[in-house]
């Protein structure tokens, strides 16, 4: 299993983040060929304090060449493009081999 996350920086437009990526950027973003599966986590908490971020989506692939391929698609430069309609606070992109502990 591969997994890209997605983490999306506060903004001061936590309801239009909300609604926009709930209702809009969500079902562009369940469309990329190849996903396994999709977590979305809002109102994050920090241990330490107030969290830098807002929201993390999550999506598993088989590989990391079919995540690859999956952001390569037209459906995945939709989703690409999208991102500056909502994500004021910024954005970060990891991704990595899952493994369970």
């Amino acid at each position: 299993m591969y997994t890209l996350m997605v983490l999306y920086g506060n903004t001061d437009q936590p309801q239009h983040f909300r609604e926009y990526y709930e209702n809009t950027h969500l079902p562009i973003a369940r469309k990329l060929p190849g996903v396994r599966n999709t977590r979305l986590s809002l109102d994050i908490s920090s241990a330490e304090g107030t969290s830098p971020y807002c929201a993390v989506f999550e999506a598993d692939f088989d590989s990391a060449e079919d995540m690859g391929a999956a952001l390569a698609s037209p459906e995945g430069q939709a989703a690409q493009q999208d991102i500056p309609n909502f994500a004021t606070g910024g954005v970060q992109i990891l991704h990595f081999p899952a493994r369970t502990a």
